[in-house]
């Protein structure tokens, strides 16, 4: 499966960013997921702890506190739109905001409704 991570107009690759920013050990954590859904699809998905936010807005909870929120846009197409660290018990409301406005985006360039 193709992983795209969320790149700003400017080119900026937020969510590898903010992956070498963690701690080593976490943020390995975070590029084995991302290459476990290259390499095993859908398959990595079901050993991974997700859970749907709103539409087709995911997200994967790794290191305890850490989310990606991602759409899949197609059986080929995995798209990571945000990752944040988890301050309370659920996603806070302006880091799904973020992650809800670049589904939009990304759906009017592929043509499809994520939300």
């Amino acid at each position: 499966m193709n992983v795209y991570d969320y790149t700003t107009a400017g080119g900026k690759d937020l969510i590898n960013e903010y992956l070498d920013k963690l701690v080593p050990q976490e943020s390995a954590e975070g590029y084995r997921i991302k290459r476990a859904i290259e390499e095993d699809g859908f398959d990595a998905l079901e050993l991974l702890n997700t859970r749907q936010l709103i539409g087709k807005l995911w997200e994967i909870k790794f290191n305890y506190k850490d989310r990606f929120m991602y759409v899949i846009a197609d059986e080929n197409n995995f798209y990571i739109l945000h990752v944040c660290k988890k301050q309370k018990g659920k996603a806070e409301q302006f880091e799904l905001n973020k992650a809800i406005k670049r589904a939009k985006e990304l759906g009017r360039e592929l043509g499809k409704k994520f939300i």
